[in-house]
C-alpha cells in the first residue's frame, strides 16, 4: 500500500467513491481525474472507499455510510476501504460500529482496509484505532484485512478460517496486539505483515511478544512473514534465526527497521535460509561488507538490499539508526 497517498486499487479493483455531498457535481476520485461527473461503477466492479473530510465535513461518517448503503448494491461489494471517519482524535470505533451493524448488508465482502489515511490527512501515529476484533467475527468470509495506525488499537485472540492476508501498518504496534496475533488461529493465513514501530509511538513489543507467531502453531499455511519497521530489528533477526515458522516461508521481510551487521550475522549463523525465494532487508544499516556476505551466502534469493545506509563509526561517533515509518 502507498504510504504517501490513498489507495488507488484494492482487492484487485479500482477505487470508487460516492459524490461529495458538499459538491454534488464532483466525485471523490474519478471526477478529479476525469475532469467531470462520471457515473458510479457497478457495485462489484470497484473497491469502495468511504471517507469524510477530516475537518468541517458536510456529513458524519454514519451519515456517509447510510448514503453508501442507500446508493450502492452493497450485497455485491467485495472490497471496502475506510478512510477518514471524523476529526483526528475520533477513533475508528465510529467506522467499526457501522460495519458491524450492517454486516448482513455486506455478504460478499472479502477485502477490508481500515485506516486508508495518509499524512496530509493525519499522521500514521495519530490515527486513533479501536478494537478491530468484531470485524473478524462478523465477516467470517473475509480474505484480507489491513489496519493502519496503532494508537488505541486492540485485538483479542480470535479464530478465523478464511483470512489469507493480515497487515498492521503502524509507527508503533502495541505489544498486546502482537501477542493476540500469536494467540489467534488463522489456518488459511498466507501473508502476515507487522510494522512494529518505535516505543515513542506505542511500539512496545519485545521479541518475547513475538513467540506465538514465531512458533507458527496457529499459522500452518503462512508463506510470507513481515516483521518490519522495528527499532529492535537485530534482536528480531536473532529470534527469527531459530524460529520454527521460518521453514514454512517463501518470503521473509525484515525491512524498514534498524537492521545492522549484528542482526545479519544472526541470520547467517542460524537455520538455513536457502529455501526462501525472497529475503527483504531494504532500509537497513548494514555495512557493504555484510551485504556482500549475505548475497554470497544466499545465491539465487532476491535479497532486496536497496537503500543501503552503511554504518561508518570510524570517527568514534555513535551511528543513529531510525525506522522508515514512525510519526
Amino acid at each position: 500500500m502507498d504510504t504517501y497517498g490513498n489507495a488507488n486499487t484494492f482487492g484487485g479493483l479500482p477505487v470508487a467513491r460516492l459524490n461529495d455531498i458538499s459538491n454534488p457535481r464532483a466525485t471523490w476520485l474519478e471526477n478529479a481525474r476525469a475532469g467531470g461527473p462520471q457515473p458510479l461503477p457497478a457495485a462489484d466492479e470497484a473497491a469502495w472507499s468511504l471517507r469524510i473530510p477530516p475537518y468541517r465535513a458536510a456529513e458524519t461518517f454514519p451519515e456517509h455510510f447510510a448514503r453508501f448503503v442507500a446508493t450502492v448494491d452493497t450485497t455485491k461489494v467485495s472490497a471496502l476501504i475506510i478512510g477518514c471517519w471524523g476529526e483526528s482524535d475520533d477513533s475508528s470505533g465510529i467506522a467499526v460500529d457501522e460495519l458491524v451493524a450492517h454486516a448482513d448488508r455486506l455478504p460478499a465482502l472479502r477485502h477490508l482496509f481500515l485506516g486508508d489515511i495518509w499524512s496530509e490527512e493525519n499522521e500514521i501515529s495519530w490515527i486513533q484505532q479501536s478494537n478491530v476484533t468484531p470485524l473478524l467475527r462478523v465477516f467470517p468470509d473475509l480474505e484480507s484485512l489491513i489496519i493502519k495506525g496503532g494508537s488505541m488499537l486492540t485485538l483479542e485472540p480470535v479464530e478465523h478460517a478464511a483470512l489469507r492476508t493480515l497487515e498492521f501498518q503502524s509507527g508503533g504496534l502495541p505489544d498486546d496486539v502482537v501477542r493476540a496475533v500469536g494467540a489467534s488461529a488463522f489456518p488459511a493465513l498466507e501473508s502476515l505483515e507487522l510494522w512494529l514501530g518505535v516505543e515513542e509511538y506505542g511500539g512496545d513489543a519485545t521479541v518475547d511478544d513475538l513467540a506465538g507467531i514465531l512458533d507458527g502453531r496457529g499459522l500452518p499455511a503462512l508463506t510470507t512473514l513481515g516483521l518490519m519497521n522495528s527499532e529492535i530489528q537485530d534482536e528480531i533477526c536473532a529470534a527469527v534465526a531459530s524460529a520454527p515458522i521460518v521453514s514454512l516461508l517463501r518470503t521473509l521481510d525484515l525491512s524498514m527497521g534498524t537492521l545492522g551487521d549484528e542482526g545479519a550475522e544472526a541470520l547467517l549463523t542460524g537455520q538455513p535460509l536457502t529455501h526462501l525465494e525472497r529475503l527483504i532487508v531494504s532500509h537497513h544499516f548494514m555495512t557493504k561488507r555484510m551485504c556482500d556476505r549475505l548475497a554470497e551466502a544466499l545465491p539465487g534469493i532476491v535479497l532486496g538490499l536497496e537503500d543501503v545506509e552503511e554504518e561508518d563509526d570510524s570517527d568514534g561517533s555513535e551511528v543513529w539508526r531510525y525506522v522508515e515509518v514512525s510519526e
